[in-house]
């Protein structure tokens, strides 16, 4: 679970304007620090099997959103990818 704090970071520095926190990059970019905390989790706990499959759905909704972001506009998909450190 992200904080609020780290939440409002990631929206800040990923929005395309004032009152975004909706686009796909934000969405995106909050997935994948959501992603890199379960992570983390599962490297210590890799019994927590009910953690896992909340990953593996998250990972599965990112690609659905990044493949919709690569059809609609292949710049900004190649710029959120190299921000976000992505393949």
């Amino acid at each position: 679970m992200l904080t609020p704090e780290e939440k409002t970071k990631a929206i800040e520095k990923y929005k395309l304007h004032e009152s975004d926190t909706g686009s796909l990059e934000v969405q995106i970019a909050l997935l994948t620090e959501e992603i890199n905390q379960l992570l983390l989790h599962l490297k210590k706990n890799p019994k927590d099997f009910h953690s896992k499959r909340g990953l593996l759905k998250m990972v599965a909704k990112r690609r659905k959103f990044l493949k919709y972001l690569k059809e609609e506009d292949e710049k900004r998909y190649n710029n959120l990818s190299k921000e976000l450190k992505l393949k």
